[in-house]
């Protein structure tokens, strides 16, 4: 039989844990208990050392293309010119609906590449 836990136990553990991890916790929480946690959670997120952690956390993001729009060509070549990829590379991904042009890169490198696909017709999304 497992030793019981104490409420200073628990945040000790939950301090230790990043926002992700702890977004994956919540979530198997819910499953495991039926339960919506989503009000204490935006509480907990609201003050205290998790907030700070949030605004850390957000310094990589993802460029996902949504559709390449009509000018599909144009799309692919400013994929290509963001990328390492060859032409069928590129063209697969521009084909693949939800696919990441770029992974794990600076807000400014995101943006940039964001207005980039835009210009060329894209639907963009940065996360």
């Amino acid at each position: 039989m497992m030793a019981k836990l104490s409420t200073e136990d628990l945040l000790e553990q939950f301090e230790g844990m990043t926002l992700i991890e702890l977004s994956e916790f919540v979530k198997a929480f819910e499953e495991k208990f039926d339960v919506t946690a989503a009000a204490p959670v935006a509480a907990v997120a609201v003050g205290g050392p998790v907030a700070a952690e949030a605004v850390e956390e957000q310094d990589e993001f993802d460029v996902i293309l949504d559709g390449a729009g009509d000018k599909k060509i144009q799309v692919i070549k400013e994929v290509r010119a963001l990328t390492s990829l060859g032409l069928k590379e590129a063209k697969d991904l521009v084909d693949t609906a939800g696919a990441k042009v770029l992974e794990k890169v600076a807000k400014d490198v995101a943006e940039k590449a964001k207005a980039q696909l835009e210009g060329a017709g894209a639907k963009v999304t940065v996360k």
